[in-house]
Order: structure tokens, then C-alpha cells, then sequence
């Protein structure tokens, strides 16, 4: 199945309702299947492009050309706007030849390439309702659908491939086709290159979710929206729930059309999502654990779960650090170091098997030929099969022969009432190789060494940190995730 497909099939059965935009002024699922296959037409009919890149913030081209790009039988490449130009452009001479499209304000940062054809947003939305439409997708579910370039925090960027095939056993798999209701809309934040912000375009279009854009975000903007297009649905990173939540309780608003917020993408604390709870608890939580390698979310901790924290066993409240359980399509194992399959309660290697696990790049396979992904992540399963992630195989201490999780360290400390935010990593050690260090947000004035007393209290003392860094604040990339390189090579000089 092509991902064309995916909204042809909506813009046939629900051509009236609305698809992009306010509910009242937007485009409706007719609208913007004809926009889609516009653009695919004039795609397909120009032979100097592999590749459509789009270069740009959340709009109703985002969603237009990703589709578009489908059904012409090209690879849609969304690029990071936030790189530098240097930066960028090395992307766009990986991505040419292609068409790439772009927002007026970062026209001027791409210089004129070979094999690159640049189209402004206002241009390329005037070609999409003026052109011939592609009467139907072309190429196969075996062919690339999108090239994603990964952060690149170990070195140049690698290309990772999702193929049409990967997509849409993603999508038909957890989205029930024209299930949403009429009224539903979901707020989408996260930028268009990021695995999360793709996904939601493909399910809301399948599920026939209306789709709301924020162009770029800022806590205030967010909930204001929300109110504005009652927002039904929505999804966050860690570093964006704590923010949205300081907005809403200064305005004392409490989003009363908002029912479902899904969050992942990073580490989320849970004295976070347990202020979320204790503050909208008419709003179905769900945490979502996926790669941009596995077509998004893999695992989910779902709604009931998250109530039953607040107010269960100890097991139960436990459970809201996990991920929750694999979706039913895919498989999950810990692996030890000698590959062997982890028994409940250790923790090892995560692998990953399934329709929509693709673990491809360009140039090269990181899948196994059983079909098995290694993730990078480590972590562990519970009696119950409730999976918890222990951190990047990359960010596992080692100290003295012994590997030591930061996310344990730094559960402990963030529990500490005078700790706002916290980072733990490992150092180089004459003595142990490494030694374990700590990057503190303080609420107030603390002495180090009672956070010292504080973790020795509660874990082995091999895992008390030796360092520790008080700061303002900690270094998060756009999408939440904690940057514990950037800290490493601050505190190794």
C-alpha cells in the first residue's frame, strides 16, 4: 500500500469533513486530496527530481507535499531548519537531485546547488490547485516513501529510510480508518522532521482527525490554540508538558475539550506527568516509545495505566516510569551481551521485530536478517511485560566493570525537593574508567554533598556521583531530548 492511499481513502469517504485548519475556514478531506494529487502531478511530470526535500515550519504544505511526494514515487525528505547553513546545505546536495520546498524566510539560506530546484511554499500551494492531478500513485509499497536525516549527535547525520510498506503497517495497524468523530482535532507541535510530527499527519489523515498546526512552539501559543480550535488531541515532549503546564495554571485554564495527550520522545520526570495528571484529570495520558527506525511508537503506557499509578500498588504507581507494553504487531526482547534472551527484571539490549520496523539507511542495513533491530536503547521487562528504558547504550555508565544507569541516578535525585532538573553521565576515570557525574538544575542554594547523602540513601554508593555541576539549565534539543554530550565535553575539559 502506497501512503497515498492512506488519504484517498479519506478524501472519498469523508470528502465534507474538515481535514486541515479551523474547523469553519480550513481545508476539508476533498480539498485536500485534490491539493495532493495537483502537486503529485506536477512532480511526476518533471524528470530532474529523485527526491522532493521540504525545508520549512508547520502549514498546510507540510501535509500537501508529503502526500504528494507519495503518490509521484518519490522520497519525501523533510529537513531540520534549525541546522546550521553549512549544515543544511550538505543535507540538500545528499537529498539532490530534488525539488525542494521551502518557506520564504529560509529561501535565502540555501545557495544555489546542482540538481536543485527550489520552490517557495507560496508557490508550490498555487501549483497544488492549479495543476493536472496524477490520476494514481505510482510505484509499489516496497519503494522509499521517506528519508529522515537523524540528529547526528555521533557524527554526520546518516539518511534513515522508511519505505511505504513500513508507514502504512504503522498506520492501519493502530488507527481504525474514519474513526475519529466528527468534532475531534489534533494539535500537532513537533516539527515536520521529526519521525513524531510525519506520523500524526498519516494517522489524522486515515483516521479522519482534523489537524491543527503550530508553526513553531511556545507554551502560550500552544494553549492558546487548544482553546481556540478545541483541541481534542494532542502529543508533547517531556520538555514541553512541564512549560504548557506552568501556562495553564497562571491563566487557570484547564482545556476542557482536550481528552487524549500523548507524550514521548524523551525521558519524561514523573513528578511531570503526576502534576499533569492531578491537573487535567478528565485527559486520557498515554506514553509513547518508538525510532524514528520503527515508523514511530512501539510501545505505550495507556490511559488506564496512568490512573491506576496514581492511586494503585506500589507496582502499579511503579509503572509510570515504563513505556508500557509493545503494540500487538510488534515483538520485543532484552538480549545480554552474549545475545541471549533476558529473563524479567534484567536488563540488557532492546531489539525489535515487526511490519513497520524498517532499521535501513542509505548505504546500509542495521536489520538482521531475522527481521530483529537492534534499538541501541537498553532496558528491561517486567513479570507483567511492561518494558522500561534504561537510557542510550552509548549513555551507560561504566564504573569499574559495573554498568550504571543514569536514569536510575537521576530518578533519585530529581525526587530531591531542592532538584528542578537533572543530567547524569559518565566522566573519564583513571582509577575506574569512569565515574559518575551530575549536571544539577537547584530550586535554591543546596550543598552537593547532602545530594551526595541523598542518593547513598537510596542506591549502592558506586553509583553516588563524585561530580557534581550546578547550572541554570540543561541542554534539550528541539524535540526533548536531553543533550548529556554536550555536558560530557563541557565537564571533560
Amino acid at each position: 500500500m502506497n501512503i497515498a492511499l492512506l488519504l484517498q481513502m479519506a478524501a472519498y469517504e469523508m470528502a465534507d469533513r474538515a481535514a486541515i485548519g479551523p474547523a469553519d475556514a480550513g481545508l476539508d478531506f476533498a480539498a485536500f486530496g485534490a491539493r495532493a494529487a495537483a502537486a503529485a502531478g506536477w512532480i511526476a511530470r518533471r524528470d530532474d527530481a529523485a527526491n522532493v526535500a521540504y525545508l520549512g515550519l508547520n502549514s498546510p504544505a507540510f501535509p500537501i507535499a508529503l502526500f504528494a511526494a507519495g503518490m509521484a514515487g518519490k522520497p519525501f525528505v523533510p529537513l531540520n531548519y534549525r541546522l546550521p547553513d553549512t549544515e543544511l546545505t550538505r543535507l540538500v546536495e545528499r537529498a539532490a537531485p530534488c525539488i525542494l520546498i521551502a518557506d520564504p524566510e529560509f529561501l535565502a539560506r540555501v545557495p544555489a546547488l546542482p540538481g536543485v530546484t527550489v520552490l517557495s511554499r507560496d508557490a508550490f500551494l498555487m501549483l497544488a490547485t492549479t495543476e493536472a492531478p496524477l490520476p494514481e500513485a505510482a510505484g509499489d509499497e516496497s519503494d522509499i516513501a521517506l528519508l529522515l536525516f537523524t540528529s547526528g549527535t555521533t557524527g554526520e547525520p546518516k539518511a534513515a529510510i522508511l519505505r511505504h510498506s513500513n508507514l502504512t503497517a504503522y498506520v492501519v495497524q493502530t488507527v481504525e480508518f474514519a474513526g475519529a468523530g466528527d468534532d475531534e482535532a489534533l494539535l500537532v507541535s513537533v516539527p515536520p522532521y521529526h519521525i513524531a510530527g510525519v506520523s500524526a499527519v498519516l494517522t489524522s489523515a486515515y483516521g479522519g482527525r482534523r489537524i491543527v498546526q503550530l508553526p513553531a512552539f511556545s507554551p502560550e501559543d500552544w494553549v492558546s490554540l487548544a482553546e481556540r480550535e478545541a483541541v481534542t488531541h494532542a502529543m508533547v515532549v517531556p520538555t514541553m508538558l512541564g512549560r504548557i503546564l506552568d501556562v495553564l495554571e497562571s491563566r487557570g485554564e484547564r482545556l476542557p475539550a482536550l481528552r487524549h495527550l500523548s507524550y514521548g520522545g524523551g525521558r519524561m520526570p514523573v513528578s511531570v506527568i503526576e502534576r499533569a495528571l492531578a491537573l487535567l484529570p478528565h485527559v486520557d495520558f498515554v506514553n509513547a516509545y518508538g525510532l524514528t527506525e520503527t515508523s514511530s511508537t512501539i510501545a505505550i503506557l495507556g490511559p488506564d495505566d496512568h490512573r491506576l499509578a496514581l492511586s494503585g500498588s506500589v507496582a502499579e504507581r511503579r509503572r509510570l516510569g515504563s513505556v508500557g507494553k509493545p503494540l500487538p504487531s510488534v515483538r520485543i526482547e532484552i538480549r545480554g551481551a552474549d545475545g541471549a534472551v533476558q529473563p524479567p527484571g534484567i536488563a540488557g539490549d532492546i531489539f525489535v521485530r515487526g511490519e513497520q520496523v524498517s532499521g535501513e539507511y542509505v548505504g546500509r542495513k542495521a536489520i538482521g536478517e531475522d527481521g530483529w533491530l537492534r534499538t541501541n536503547d537498553c532496558g528491561w521487562l517486567d513479570e507483567a511485560g511492561y518494558l522500561y528504558i534504561d537510557g542510550r547504550l552509548d549513555d551507560v555508565i561504566v564504573r569499574g566493570g559495573e554498568n550504571i544507569s543514569p536514569g536510575e541516578v537521576e530518578d533519585v535525585l530529581r525526587a530531591h525537593p531542592m532538584v528542578r532538573d537533572v543530567a547524569v553521565f559518565g566522566l573519564p576515570s583513571d582509577e575506574w574508567g569512569e565515574s559518575v557525574a551530575a549536571a544539577v538544575v537547584p530550586a535554591d542554594t543546596i550543598d552537593p554533598q547532602l545530594l551526595r547523602d541523598w542518593v547513598r540513601q537510596r542506591l549502592r554508593s558506586t553509583k553516588v556521583p563524585e561530580h557534581i555541576q550546578f547550572r541554570a539549565a540543561l541542554p534539550y534539543n528541539e524535540t526533548g531530548k536531553l543533550l548529556r554530550r554536550v555536558l560530557k565535553a563541557e565537564l571533560s575539559r
